[in-house]
């Protein structure tokens, strides 16, 4: 019995002693941590990276203004070449037993003259000149042309949409009118004078 007493309190004293070193240790744990930190020297600032945006130590420079790139007309082949390339169609046409091509697709707005419009049974037609080859051609509205084509007839003028393709393969589409071919100005013939008295008429 006394034994199991001794026992206990050898127990009970090493449980106390074991608290006291763990509450001893855990306070010098901390305070040795310090020191610690404090003998290091300290750790330079992490530099920030910019990843986007304006660098707010930079002096500020105005954009750059975007320069639009101009697109060039594609070039126009000659008239001979258009008057080819349009005989290999209707020849083309003629073969596959298809609607030739009209003869003014190989024509140019610039390059006819209208000089007169005319109703027929069909409605209102236009008589044009094709300056280049000196032919004349009767056209309706909706007739092709190389860069355009008819839309209307009005009294006194005619009415296109002209169609101009420039390199970068954009189109652009205006509405341009072609009115009647003035008449060149005729000279009158002036009778010299006297002409009427010379030539007279007598009876006897």
């Amino acid at each position: 019995m006394m034994h199991d007493k001794k026992t206990s309190r050898v127990r009970f004293t090493a449980s106390l002693l074991g608290v006291v070193i763990l509450s001893a240790g855990g306070l010098v744990l901390p305070a040795m941590a310090q020191q610690t930190e404090a003998t290091q020297p300290p750790k330079p600032a992490a530099k920030r990276v910019s990843t986007g945006g304006r660098d707010p130590f930079r002096k500020y420079e105005p954009p750059r203004p975007m320069v639009k790139r101009v697109a060039n007309q594609s070039p126009i082949p000659s008239i001979q070449e258009r008057i080819n390339a349009y005989k290999a169609q209707k020849a083309a046409a003629m073969s596959a037993r298809m609607p030739a091509p009209k003869p003014t697709t190989a024509l140019l707005l610039s390059e006819i003259e209208v000089i007169g419009i005319s109703r027929t049974p069909r409605g209102y037609a236009a008589i044009v000149e094709a300056t280049p080859i000196k032919l004349s051609y009767v056209i309706y509205p909706g007739e092709p042309f190389y860069d355009g084509q008819l839309v209307a007839i009005e009294d006194g003028r005619l009415v296109f949409r002209r169609e101009t393709v420039f390199t970068d393969g954009r189109r652009e589409r205006t509405v341009q009118h072609k009115p009647l071919r003035q008449p060149a100005p005729v000279n009158t013939v002036t009778a010299p004078a006297g002409a009427a008295s010379s030539v007279a008429t007598a009876k006897p």
